[in-house]
């Protein structure tokens, strides 16, 4: 299998190198790039590779803006110093974020849970990504909202959370702009894409993006602080937090 590794610090790609090769000899690094602007020259004049190890925060950007070039349609392992762009990662093919020092025995379940994840869906990654992406263009894409006497178009993904209150339900924008609408939260929630938007409970359904900071609270709940923030406490209830780490792991 075919592997770039893209690493701006030349002992970290060098031991990552090594630990790659320690790890399964069938993996064939073809190259290693130190920046957002040379992966993105390499993935436009060579074929996708199979896999990529992405450290995230490059020296001429974060990695993430390789996606913005490049229609990456394989796994990413991504390798980082930094625990805060976890959820991101997800969102860009992620596979698995392993933390720097990297341990071996880390190292080696994340290549064996890219062996697992091909056998079981007996296809390569780019057909899979290819029907995600297909199944996710069947979900409302905008949302035809008033303001004032005029009506306005606001994308989905500038969506930041919606939530009911006195039998209203109002929309949040990501510029904390407020629309009122006239659908229930359920009817709302059964329109988005569920990859992207989580009903938090019966008062909240929020975009991933908004969600800034998870945070425990009493009785084994979990505490959601989003972005635009809110005076409310917004909580999953014990029950539900199981199922709500799995969405945020990318189900």
């Amino acid at each position: 299998m075919r592997a770039i590794i893209i690493e701006d610090e030349k002992p970290a790609a060098e031991k990552l190198l090594k630990a790659i090769r320690q790890a399964d000899t069938e993996v064939e690094v073809v190259a290693v790039l130190n920046s957002v602007r040379s992966a993105v020259e390499w993935l436009e004049q060579n074929p996708m590779p199979g896999l990529l190890f992405m450290d995230i925060e490059l020296s001429d950007g974060l990695s993430f803006k390789i996606f913005d070039f490049i229609n990456i349609s394989s796994p990413v392992i991504f390798c980082t110093a930094f625990d805060e762009y976890w959820q991101e990662a997800f969102e860009h093919n992620s596979i698995d974020y392993l933390q720097k020092p990297i341990k071996q025995e880390k190292l080696e379940a994340a290549l064996k849970k890219y062996d697992k994840l091909k056998q079981h869906f007996s296809a390569d990654f780019q057909q899979l990504l290819q029907t995600k992406q297909q199944i996710a263009s069947d979900y409302k894409k905008r949302f035809l909202v008033k303001r004032g006497t005029d009506y306005i178009c606001i994308k989905t993904e500038d969506i930041a959370y919606f939530y009911a209150t006195h039998k209203l339900v109002c929309m949040i924008d990501n510029k904390n702009q407020k629309f009122i609408l006239d659908q229930s939260l359920s009817d709302i929630e059964k329109q988005l894409n569920p990859s992207q938007f989580y009903r938090i409970n019966r008062k909240y359904l929020v975009n991933l993006n908004a969600i800034k900071k998870i945070k425990s609270y009493p009785k084994s709940k979990l505490q959601l602080e989003l972005e635009p923030p809110i005076t409310d406490d917004v909580i999953i209830s014990q029950d539900n937090v199981s199922a709500f780490k799995e969405w945020m792991g990318g189900e």
